[in-house]
């Protein structure tokens, strides 16, 4: 049997601790980008879900709890040079995370911003999908139920929320491969990441209706809800 049998919901990452030390963490940042287009999956999703939407005109992407913001920018230049248009906002209610998004070099339709998803709800704001990446793992049972109901409410077409499965094998697969990660959470976090994370059966359990749980890169799953 692969999946261990509790989620370790109460672990804590270190680079979630306020007080952890703020150059591992932005090497942390700096390296999310290298290792999330290595495993996470969304140059696959950008294929399937994402540019039969695009255009010429605008397409709208909000990213929930962005961090350093690589997905944002990886999206956005994967649109550009297939010479569509996409407008990305990244939010994260951090602002160590904020702060390293808005130092990357600019990219055209990419922006960052300090919030939660509360107060877009607030102004009435509405995207075409609603993205987020490695985020569910992290929530109370509540706050999963929160970020559920707000996607729902910002999205227009579709929510796709990309997070790991938990499983013995990602575990030691992840394990091996980030030992050449230095001076940054990374391999420490991760593997964290892996024991907080939900098998398919429980994340299907924890979603309310309309959504559906389904297969990712390896390791991975998507928590999904489309309207067309």
């Amino acid at each position: 049997m692969l999946n261990w049998p509790d989620r370790a919901s109460d672990d804590l990452e270190e680079m979630d601790k306020p007080d952890c030390d703020p150059r591992r963490l932005d090497n942390t940042y700096r390296q999310f980008g290298a290792v999330n287009r290595a495993v996470s999956g969304w140059r696959r999703l950008y294929l399937r879900e994402l540019r039969p939407l695009l255009s010429v005109a605008p397409t709208t992407i909000l990213d929930i709890g962005c961090g350093g913001g690589d997905i944002a920018v990886m999206l956005a230049r994967w649109a550009l040079r297939d010479g569509l248009v996409l407008d990305v906002t990244g939010i994260d209610p951090d602002p160590r995370a904020i702060g390293f998004a808005l130092r990357r070099p600019p990219v055209r339709g990419v922006q960052f911003r300090q919030a939660h998803s509360s107060a877009l709800i607030r102004e009435g704001a509405v995207f075409d999908v609603v993205i987020s990446n490695h985020v569910l793992h992290h929530l109370t049972p509540g706050e999963l139920g929160v970020l559920l109901d707000h996607s729902g409410k910002l999205a227009r077409n579709k929510a796709l929320h990309n997070d790991l499965r938990r499983s013995r094998l990602a575990f030691a697969l992840f394990g091996v491969a980030t030992l050449p990660l230095p001076a940054s959470f990374i391999r420490e976090d991760g593997l964290t990441s892996i024991r907080r994370s939900y098998t398919p059966a429980e994340l299907t359990a924890a979603a309310p209706a309309g959504w559906r749980v389904e297969a990712g890169a390896p390791f991975h799953q998507i928590l999904a809800l489309r309207r067309t």
